[in-house]
């Protein structure tokens, strides 16, 4: 049984070290809702919605209250809307309505962000989902809230390349549709292979058909705590450096059981999963590439850092593990470029490339986070990057994502700011070289001869 006792042993990690709950998230099914007609399913997903979500927000600011622990957002997270929306929404209009209404929905509530703007797609496109991605530009440059994922591949499907070749080219029309924002609108949309269903991280959260009707998931995180932890053991041997990181998973993941099970009980819905990500922020001292660099490297992306990664992301888990019965989402280790001032640091001293960045996604959650690229990129070469960290996922049986934001009219040498949690970065190059011939070909790349098991 959890106690208030554990928690106020974690009291300097709160106060001192940028120790938080990242998120509670609040998977909603939305299968009852769906109709032939357009005006009744956006009416059902609204009311569904507000009904749920009503006392999510006050519930979450009462638990940050009574305990003194910090939970930096309340979101939700709903059913892919391509299979929600299919019998009502014939275009990629239609479904731009729909995505007004999450976005209405999420703001009467006064949720953060609302996930699953989504399709699953792996393996083929219905015409729903092909509708659904068309309207991703005009969906997410018209909604505040709205985020969007789309599951391209999957260890057992091979990749769609069909569908990743669209992806390049809504990845930029999304950047085209917000330029005024510095193409704010791509850092809504997140490219995957192997999605989880229980994920409570944005942008790529959704609720999946084998849930509930809702549940509660929490995200934890706390890079600050472990690169605390580790400065008290510097120049020790890696059994030590495991030990330590193990027990401060452990801790720390126990916070957000504690903030789990009463969001739970609280709010009458069922506890999903505590997912054990280490979530950076732009704040000093709350970043995973200081963690890498207190374990021995002067930069992330010097030699060994993939290994450093490996290392840590094994040991947040077997901590974490020991600390929730109900694991689950991506739990790993996060390296987005423009959320962690360290990774931004590295790319500004030339110690990090997206190659580089690609590497490490082999070892760790999830994928090419964040990455600002120049705006002039073109479609086919988005494509081939989303390509190749797809092939990552699908061959080593992981989760892995692109969330690239071409910003249009900026090139490398220049900075975005994107402002909060989503921080700033500095415009990354890209390999110039062309995959055009590539990435046009039809049809999907087969699953690897491993993902035979039955």
């Amino acid at each position: 049984m959890i106690n208030i006792f554990e928690v106020n042993e974690t009291n300097q990690m709160i106060t001192q070290e940028n120790l938080d709950v990242r998120t509670i998230t609040m998977g909603i099914s939305l299968l009852d809702c769906v109709s032939d007609n357009l005006d009744t399913l956006n009416r059902n997903i609204y009311h569904k919605i507000t009904w749920l979500a009503k006392d999510l927000v006050a519930t979450g600011e009462k638990i940050e209250k009574e305990f003194g622990i910090p939970i930096v957002n309340k979101r939700i997270s709903v059913t892919p809307i391509a299979l929600v929306g299919g019998n009502a929404c014939k275009t990629p209009e239609d479904f731009v309505t729909v995505a007004q209404t999450l976005d209405r929905a999420a703001s009467e509530v006064g949720v953060n962000f609302i996930g699953g703007y989504s399709a699953l797609v792996s393996k083929g496109m219905t015409k729903s989902d092909e509708n659904l991605i068309r309207s991703i530009p005009e969906a997410l440059s018209s909604t505040e809230r709205v985020c969007s994922s789309i599951n391209v591949a999957s260890t057992k499907c091979g990749i769609n390349m069909d569908a990743v070749r669209l992806m390049g080219e809504m990845v930029k029309a999304t950047a085209e549709a917000t330029k005024e924002q510095d193409s704010l609108g791509c850092a809504k949309l997140v490219v995957f292979c192997n999605a989880p269903d229980d994920n409570p991280f944005m942008a790529g959260a959704f609720h999946g058909v084998t849930e509930a009707d809702a549940i509660i998931n929490v995200g934890v995180s706390g890079p600050g705590v472990v690169k605390h932890a580790l400065e008290a053991v510097r120049g020790q041997s890696f059994e030590v450096l495991c030990e330590t990181i193990k027990k401060t998973a452990f801790k720390v993941t126990r916070v957000g059981q504690l903030v789990a099970q009463e969001a739970s009980k609280r709010l009458g819905i069922p506890f999903g999963i505590i997912d054990l990500s280490l979530a950076p922020t732009p704040a000093v001292g709350d970043s995973v590439a200081e963690i890498l660099c207190e374990i021995g490297l002067e930069y992330p992306g010097a030699p060994g850092t993939t290994a450093a990664l490996a290392l840590l992301n094994d040991q947040v888990k077997k901590g974490g593990v020991m600390a929730s019965s109900y694991v689950g989402g991506l739990s790993g280790a996060f390296i987005p470029v423009s959320e962690d001032k360290g990774m931004i640091d590295a790319v500004n001293a030339g110690a990090l490339s997206i190659e580089k960045l690609e590497a490490m996604t082999c070892v760790c959650s999830v994928g090419l986070d964040m990455i600002a690229i120049p705006g002039s990129t073109s479609p086919a070469t988005i494509s081939g990057i989303i390509a190749d960290e797809m092939a990552i996922g699908m061959v080593n049986q992981k989760t892995t994502a692109v969330r690239l934001i071409p910003v249009i009219g900026k090139d490398v040498g220049e900075t975005v700011e994107f402002g909060g949690l989503l921080g700033y970065a500095p415009i990354m190059p890209v390999n110039s070289c062309s995959c055009e011939d590539f990435v046009k070909r039809t049809g999907r790349i087969p699953a690897p001869i491993h993902s035979f098991k039955n």
